[in-house]
């Protein structure tokens, strides 16, 4: 018997793998069984080169617990090894023999996935004990057993294998024995092992039998040892692609389409990528894409190696040159990392446009779910725009789908503002501003259909992007001042008639939480609607992009604004302004006219005191402009008390503004019941 001590620079090694090497405690059970899929490997690989003679017989690895006993073995019909062999590679952690081994045999080595050093040694995160007993290919070797009870003292001692191979026996500690359950190890098995290029066996298929489940004679293979992402894509079919996703994702959709990755080129990449369909924003769902090494699960933590706004896809991807650190369980960063993102965004564009240019029809109907990764990878990636724009779609409101340049072509006589701009309209819901869209359109006017998660986001890059273009929504502004040609017709009205006009209006809008209105006056044109809300552009588009970007969180804070246009031009408003007239005109005359008096008086004592310092104001003075003061807005209170008395009686005043809340879908409960009883007593 040997005894000795594992060569480690520390006598707390053991602690340190328990706690910090690895990720999470889980993954013992892939390192384990990459471990025996890589022996098996290599006598493949030895087998091939003709320096493995015998017959390499049943290659299946096998997985098994005893409940009772504590323990998990993993089992492989593999290389084996020696003495000297444990003694160089088990016993001096981090001198991985799989480096040696690839050394060797660089040019037709099967896939190797134990290149890290330390991968045996995960075992001692859930184990007190661990056992190897293991019989080299070598002609002539004895088996040997290894065992380490989690301290660096180990024993080496003969012992009985017929075969070649190694089995290893772990023994649970007892904080860990949540592992020694079977449907916990099969969830294991599955999520990180269920591609392993070697068959992997965990216990017997079972079937029905009395009553109860039994075990048959034929072993549960737990891996699909050729997933199809090894294949070459010429040799399968939309079925073949179809039946793998719903193996992936059994509670998914069908996808849109798909991308096979294949290259070995100056890295080593293969995988499958899918555009899934999205139906809400509850599946705005990232770490969907597995990531494998040599078929090995590694992680669905993919930010890194595929940029961020293709982890919205599903699927899978595979390298072995994907840099790892020991545990195999963070990605490092590595500029060879950048690399395979740039090579895989520019595989995917390129895929976008083939499928684009060779059936533009069915591109088209796919548009509308398809957008949202676009809009995406043009608001996050820097360059995707560049490659974007050949295939991105604008859609209008009657479904046409126009290419960037298609549409820009389509608008540029009608839609250039007086000062060269070409404006893009568009609407964000086809049904609510349906008055406003048909208004735009009579106009001769196209409207684009903005309704996707990211579209409104999006605008303001396409607005870098196009050159003296702007996006503005068909409710932004009455339709004359959506697209100034030319400066704004003036009402006739006075001052004086404006600010009453707007104060009738003000004094009967209805108090909304976190929105406010604001009354103004313009000449629409006869034909125009008599009351118009619209909402600016600017503030609705920073509260709408304070829901996507930190830091904006003021904006999103801020009340709704909208503007309430009154048609100086229309009939029934020109109706209020003379009704208001002759109904208290002679009750607010005197009214306006202390106003006006007091206003003088007021600007006569600043003119006075102007260029005077707080302390050159006699105390008169001052006692006489806040007396000046303190009248001016009491009459203005009266004036406006006298307002809101007549508007309240005003049933054409309150029509209109509801008129208006109702075209916007802002009439509800009960002040929607007083319209209707209104319209009903108007129409009598």
């Amino acid at each position: 018997m040997q005894k000795g001590n594992i060569g480690v620079t520390t006598e707390n090694i053991f602690p340190v793998i328990k706690k910090f090497l690895y990720s999470d405690q889980e993954i013992f059970l892939r390192e384990m069984v990459s471990n025996a899929v890589d022996a098996t490997q290599k006598l493949k690989t030895l087998k091939e080169k003709g320096e493995f003679t015998g017959e390499l017989g049943d290659l299946t690895v096998r997985v098994n617990f005893d409940a009772d006993k504590g323990t998990i073995t993993i089992s492989d019909h593999g290389i084996g090894m020696t003495e000297e062999e444990i003694d160089k590679y088990i016993n001096q952690i981090a001198f991985s023999g799989v480096t040696d081994f690839l050394e060797k045999y660089k040019d037709n080595a099967n896939n190797i996935i134990g290149h890290f050093g330390l991968g045996f040694y995960s075992s001692f995160m859930v184990s007190k004990k661990v056992e190897i007993i293991t019989r080299s290919w070598k002609e002539g070797s004895k088996a040997v057993k290894w065992s380490c009870d989690s301290s660096p003292a180990y024993e080496i001692d003969d012992a009985e294998r017929e075969d070649h191979g190694s089995d290893i026996i772990l023994y649970i500690d007892d904080d860990s024995k949540e592992f020694l359950d079977k449907f916990k190890l099969e969830g294991l098995l599955n999520k990180y092992c269920k591609f392993l290029p070697v068959p992997v066996a965990f216990g017997k298929k079972t079937e029905w039998k009395d009553g109860k489940q039994v075990d048959t004679d034929e072993d549960n293979i737990i891996n699909n040892v050729e997933p199809l992402w090894t294949k070459t894509p010429s040799t399968l079919k939309d079925e073949d692609y179809k039946s793998f996703y719903r193996t992936l994702y059994p509670m998914h959709d069908e996808p849109l389409f798909w991308i096979h990755l294949n290259v070995d080129y100056p890295f080593n990449l293969t995988g499958i990528l899918y555009f899934p369909r999205i139906k809400n924003s509850l599946e705005l769902q990232k770490n969907k894409i597995q990531l494998y090494c040599n078929q090995v699960f590694v992680t669905d933590q993919v930010e890194g190696i595929v940029p961020e706004f293709l982890t919205l896809l599903h699927g899978v991807i595979d390298s072995p040159d994907i840099p790892l650190n020991v545990s195999r369980s963070y990605l490092q960063s590595d500029r060879e990392v950048k690399k395979i993102s740039t090579y895989i965004t520019k595989k995917v564009s390129d895929r976008l446009k083939a499928i684009f240019n060779e059936d533009r029809k069915a591109y088209e109907e796919k548009w509308d779910d398809l957008k949202l990764f676009i809009n995406y990878g043009i608001l996050t990636e820097e360059n995707f725009y560049d490659r974007a724009k050949d295939f991105s779609l604008l859609k209008d409101t009657e479904g046409k789908y126009f290419t960037f340049d298609e549409y820009k072509t389509l608008i540029e006589a009608a839609q250039k503002d007086k000062d060269g701009n070409l404006v893009y309209l568009y609407a964000t819901n086809k049904d609510d501003q349906y008055s406003y869209i048909k208004a735009a359109q009579d106009k001769g006017y196209s409207v684009l259909l903005l309704d996707g998660q990211l579209d409104v986001p999006c605008i303001q890059t396409l607005e870098q992007k196009f050159e003296k273009s702007r996006f503005t929504r068909v409710d932004s502004d009455t339709v004359d001042h959506l697209i100034q040609k030319e400066d704004k017709p003036k009402t006739d009205l006075s001052d004086t008639e404006r600010d009453n006009l707007s104060a009738v209006f003000q004094s009967q809008m209805p108090k909304f939480d976190k929105a406010e209105f604001i009354v103004e006056v313009n000449a629409l044109g006869s034909e125009q609607r008599p009351v118009v809300i619209t909402q600016n552009e600017w503030m609705r588009r920073m509260k709408e992009m304070s829901r996507y970007q930190s830091g904006m969180g003021f904006y999103g804070q801020m009340p709704d604004s909208f503007n309430i246009v009154l048609n100086s031009d229309h009939r029934l408003i020109k109706d209020v302004l003379s009704n208001f007239k002759s109904q208290i005109a002679n009750d607010l005359a005197p009214i306006e006219g202390e106003i006006k008096g007091q206003e003088a008086r007021l600007a006569a004592l600043n003119q006075k005191t102007e260029g005077k310092k707080p302390e050159e104001i006699t105390q008169d003075i001052k006692d006489d402009k806040a007396n000046t003061q303190k009248a001016i807005d009491e009459q203005k209170d009266k004036k406006q008390q006298l307002i809101s008395d007549y508007a309240k009686g005003n049933n054409i005043v309150h029509q209109l503004i509801d008129l208006a809340l109702l075209q916007n879908g802002m009439l509800k409960g009960e002040a929607l019941d007083k319209f209707l009883q209104r319209s009903v007593e108007l129409i009598k």
